[in-house]
């Protein structure tokens, strides 16, 4: 079951006929859901790669900007396998991985106060050399 996004997203954001035309494989004139559901869980994957870096997941709720972008991606997912993809749409894809890159790096925060413990970078300590070719060991 997708998490950031459902259907109803999708088809509020891009209207029923273009949710059809991209997710309608055998031409029945359906809308398929199965289709959609893969693409949506496509998105969520693709997703928790860059927020997984900087937040614990499961998030304990879902800010509203992952829901479009879970959209804007699932979207590109669904479009070039039903040759309907536009240069718009790749444009609204690239704006997506670019801010998920920011939320991954802690440039743009979810305004979740829960972070990972991922974000905890490791220190590296070292003692100065004992020995060497002009030194002996002491």
């Amino acid at each position: 079951m997708p998490v950031y996004a459902t259907l109803q997203d999708l088809i509020d954001r891009f209207g029923n006929d273009a949710v059809l035309v991209a997710s309608d494989r055998d031409r029945d004139g359906q809308i398929n859901t199965e289709v959609v559901d893969k693409a949506l869980l496509d998105a969520d994957a693709e997703i928790d790669t860059y927020v997984g870096q900087q937040y614990k997941l499961p998030l304990p709720k879902v800010p509203r900007i992952l829901t479009k972008l879970a959209v804007d991606i699932a979207f590109h997912v669904l479009s070039p396998e039903a040759d309907t993809a536009t240069e718009h749409r790749r444009g609204r894809y690239d704006n997506a991985i670019a801010l998920l890159r920011r939320i991954a790096k802690g440039e743009v925060s979810l305004g979740i106060r829960e972070q990972s413990p991922v974000s905890i970078k490791p220190q590296i300590t070292y003692r100065t050399r004992r020995w060497g070719r002009d030194r002996r060991l002491t």
